[in-house]
């Protein structure tokens, strides 16, 4: 029994394909199926029940897999700590974000990162919340920015800064005369959302004090499954939304007809945080990336925990009227 063949044993349970199980190892399939089968002959048991058109665990099979993804975790945690004794900041970090912040910050990142830690290599991924809260469990990524709290015994969680949301409303819009928005401009907008699953949709509806989406009427089926297609709908003059405060430097937001007013409501924003692994070997990498990331936010958002700055003297106005 060896870990390599483990991890076949995984990645065959999750894809419950051969091919693809082959093709995500890297390996042919009959390599696979062959070492697989050699796993199965040393366990004395079957792991797979194989027809042509299906591959399913057996019972003792799925009783077993919990211990080898144990087993692997435990491995590569053994190598990373034994590369975190060297330098923690040598080598690759696995680094998830959102959808709706990694095009917006990350590129503001990247280069003071290369500069000031050139030998830190980030793989990033981009990914809804839930995914990368999964990813992180599974040791795929080490760690991950979210603006979703965060309640997990194994997980070490650090705010970093608040983002506030800002109104987007086309040009031919009752609003458009308003510098400001108050909560009660917000109660009969015409909101778009994004689809299920990005926390950002169930962040604007806290804003606007919705329950629930709505289920008919003209925006009922407009769900966009990004934040730049978001904006376009706003520009084609189909509703409102709200949008986070590093996004209004999108290029969505240029020529578009999209004009952005401040909302002067409380807890309109939403907080960004790092979370990883409590057992992770090398949370210095991961903090360095914190400082990284604090060192060079604009001035539309806030650090967590520091009081909140007026940004109206020098916000972007993206789409303001000329």
């Amino acid at each position: 029994m060896n870990l390599r063949d483990l991890k076949y044993f995984i990645m065959l349970a999750e894809t419950r394909h051969f091919g693809q199980a082959a093709a995500r190892s890297f390996v042919s399939q009959p390599t696979l199926s062959g070492q697989l089968k050699k796993l199965e002959d040393e366990l004395g048991v079957a792991l797979f029940e194989r027809t042509r058109k299906s591959v399913a665990l057996t019972a003792v099979g799925a009783e077993l897999l919990p211990y080898a993804r144990r087993a692997v975790e435990e491995a590569e945690a053994l190598a990373q700590l034994a590369r975190a004794g060297r330098d923690p900041l040598v080598g690759s970090l696995r680094f998830g974000v959102i959808p709706t912040l990694s095009p917006y910050l990350m590129p503001l990142v990247l280069a003071p990162l290369k500069r000031r830690h050139p030998q830190l290599r980030l793989v990033l991924t981009e990914e809804l919340t839930e995914h990368l809260l999964e990813r992180l469990h599974r040791h795929e990524i080490d760690a991950a920015l979210i603006a979703t709290p965060v309640k997990d015994a194994e997980l070490t969680v650090r705010a970093l800064f608040d983002e506030p949301f800002w109104l987007a409303i086309p040009r031919k819009h009752p609003l458009y005369d308003k510098d400001s928005i108050v909560r009660r401009d917000l109660d009969q907008l015409d909101l778009l959302l994004l689809s299920e699953g990005h926390c950002l949709a169930e962040q604007a509806m806290e804003v606007c004090h919705l329950r629930e989406r709505a289920q008919a009427g003209e925006q009922a089926d407009l769900r966009a499954a990004s934040l730049d297609t978001l904006l376009q709908l706003v520009g084609a003059g189909m509703g409102a939304t709200l949008v986070p405060a590093l996004a209004l430097r999108s290029a969505a937001m240029t020529g578009s007809g999209v004009v952005t007013r401040q909302l002067e409501v409380p807890d309109a924003y939403r907080r960004v945080s790092l979370v990883w692994r409590r057992s992770f070997p090398r949370a210095a990498a991961v903090e360095a990336m914190a400082e990284i990331i604090l060192a060079n936010l604009p001035n539309t958002v806030r650090v967590a925990g520091r009081a909140r700055r007026d940004t109206r003297s020098t916000r972007p106005r993206a789409g303001a009227r000329k």
